[in-house]
């Protein structure tokens, strides 16, 4: 009966190990990036601003920070999620046009990017 609660216990804690690790990885994610010009309000209830360096994802808190690197020329920005979206599947985040302006995909219209939260 003890080995079975010590391997029960042994069993709980590398779980617990894994449980702490993951949430490093939702701090680094790639994907496809789109951007976005059309004056509108934000989710957040800011008045969207092209030149601003901004930018929409689905789940990351308002104000958080994120390093945006386009993968095909290695540029990166920083930008501040103000907005929710992109709501088409396969895109991560949705920059504003001086974003993407920066990092070098406003002919394209979209390109691979890497995500990391930097606050």
């Amino acid at each position: 009966m003890k080995i079975r609660v010590v391997l029960s216990c042994a069993a709980l804690s590398l779980s617990a190990g894994m449980a702490v690790s993951s949430p490093a990885k939702a701090d680094t994610s790639t994907g496809v990036a789109s951007y976005y010009w059309q004056g509108q309000n934000t989710a957040s209830g800011e008045r969207f601003n092209p030149s601003a360096m901004t930018a929409a994802h689905r789940s990351l808190p308002f104000g958080t920070k994120v390093r945006v690197t386009n993968l095909r020329n290695g540029r990166s920005v920083v930008v501040r999620i103000n907005d929710r979206g992109p709501y088409i599947r396969g895109r991560v985040i949705d920059v504003s046009r001086a974003a993407a302006s920066e990092l070098g995909f406003t002919g394209s219209g979209i390109t691979r990017v890497a995500l990391n939260v930097v606050n």
